[in-house]
């Protein structure tokens, strides 16, 4: 009974899978039958092209090589904006001064296209660290927005009581503001997590540092090897979701509670 089960269950997650390929492959078909030459390969290579691409770049060195220091990069990013929008809460709870201080740039961060910091932030500084400090930039909203809303929504009776007690500030912090603000934290780290990844690869896209799977992509396009392009897309694309994915999944389990 349970295999009877969990057989349509495994077939529904399949359809949709199964139908956007089968509309790639068709879209791929109408390409080709239309474009002379290669133009189906540098415009719409078929599924099993980009497939075998992959084979052949998962095979490389330099494949893994790419892959390990984009995410060395993005995890640096992560972790510096989270930190720093954690701290820069904080100020902006403490302080009325800080609030009007801090406001104005951090919403400007958040609105200004990841485009125009990238080129500012390559004039700056090195190539290799582009990626990383754009990733901070991208995460450092998110992370600041949600912990003020966090710590602005934290219980006053708890707060009153607290006071009452004569509560130490970090004893408050710990067992008032900490308990209150978790929700908001770990939405804002699994938001941050997609944000930094694809911030991070788009700044490899526009600096090209030496090992980067931005940088394996801007380079597929510039020879026009467009099978690789999509290789690398979708790399990109599914390590996002896995690390995603992975993060909620593990929180969930450390805090027994769906996210």
């Amino acid at each position: 009974m349970a295999g009877s089960k969990g057989r349509p269950n495994f077939i529904r997650a399949l359809l949709p899978p199964a139908f956007w390929l089968g509309a790639w492959q068709l879209a791929a078909w109408l390409v080709e039958l239309h474009v002379e030459g290669r133009g189906n390969e540098l415009l719409l290579p078929y599924p099993l092209t980009v497939l075998a691409a992959l084979a052949a770049l998962v095979g490389q060195v330099s494949f893994w090589a790419s892959v390990g220091a984009t995410f060395l990069r993005v995890a640096a990013g992560l972790f510096a904006g989270v930190v720093l929008g954690g701290l820069l809460a904080g100020l902006t709870c403490a302080s009325s001064w800080c609030a009007r201080l801090l406001s104005p740039p951090i919403r400007i961060i958040r609105a200004t296209p990841v485009v125009s910091f990238i080129l500012l932030v390559l004039l700056w500084t090195q190539r290799d660290q582009v990626p990383a400090i754009i990733s901070a930039l991208m995460v450092l909203p998110v992370t600041w927005e949600n912990l003020v809303h966090g710590i602005e929504a934290t219980d006053a009776q708890l707060l009153e009581l607290a006071r009452a007690y004569r509560f130490s500030r970090s004893k408050a912090i710990r067992l008032i503001y900490l308990p209150s603000l978790r929700p908001y934290f770990l939405s804002a780290l699994i938001t941050s997590v997609g944000l930094a990844w694809k911030s991070g690869v788009a700044a490899e896209v526009l600096c090209t540092p030496s090992l980067a799977m931005g940088t394996q992509i801007y380079s597929s396009k510039l020879s026009l090897e467009i099978p690789d392009l999509f290789a690398w897309t979708a790399v990109v694309v599914a390590l996002s979701l896995a690390l995603e994915r992975g993060l909620r999944l593990m929180l969930e389990q450390k805090g027994g509670t769906q996210l």
